[in-house]
């Protein structure tokens, strides 16, 4: 029962903290800027994004949860606050590269995110394996996305020149 409790706390703070971390930096299809972007083939519908993420971040909160719930596992300290380390860096993710328009930045955060999600991954196995377990679909997925993030690195070396400019309309010839 007690899992369930931390469950109701974590699955909607990971949720709604992702949420608004996409919301607030205009994240997605529909944002001027990223829609000028040239896409790789790879690149998924925009309702993908939000059902993966939605899903992950369930799946982040059930691990979570799992470790909370774990009271005196040797390592558990370390592990949650890797796992916070590395969620405060994702949340990070899409003000750096929908709302800053830094593509470079945003691809070595990604890759950073991936280094300690998999470090985080470990440490739960050694707590609870079914944490490291929920958390395998967030490091496919961040594979995934970090090699749409160099696709549009490479395909856009001017990104961060398609911001509209403060004060005035751009006008791209």
């Amino acid at each position: 029962m007690s899992y369930l409790r931390w469950a109701l706390v974590t699955v909607p703070a990971v949720l709604l903290l992702g949420l608004a971390s996409g919301r607030l930096s205009g994240s997605g299809y529909g944002n001027a800027w990223f829609d000028a972007l040239e896409k790789p083939a790879a690149m998924p519908p925009g309702w993908a994004f939000g059902a993966a993420w939605t899903t992950l971040y369930i799946l982040l909160g059930l691990a979570l949860a799992l470790i909370l719930n774990a009271r005196s596992a040797r390592g558990r300290g370390t592990a949650i606050t890797l796992f916070i380390v590395q969620l405060l860096l994702n949340y990070a993710w899409s003000p750096t590269f929908f709302a800053a328009h830094q593509v470079w930045p945003a691809l070595f955060l990604i890759l950073a995110i991936f280094v300690l999600a998999t470090i985080t991954t470990v440490l739960f196995g050694r707590i609870r394996r079914g944490a490291a377990l929920l958390m395998l679909p967030y490091l496919a997925w961040l594979g995934f996305a970090a090699g749409l993030n160099w696709d549009i690195a490479r395909l856009n070396p001017d990104a961060a020149d398609l911001a509209p400019r403060r004060g005035g309309a751009q006008i791209r010839l």
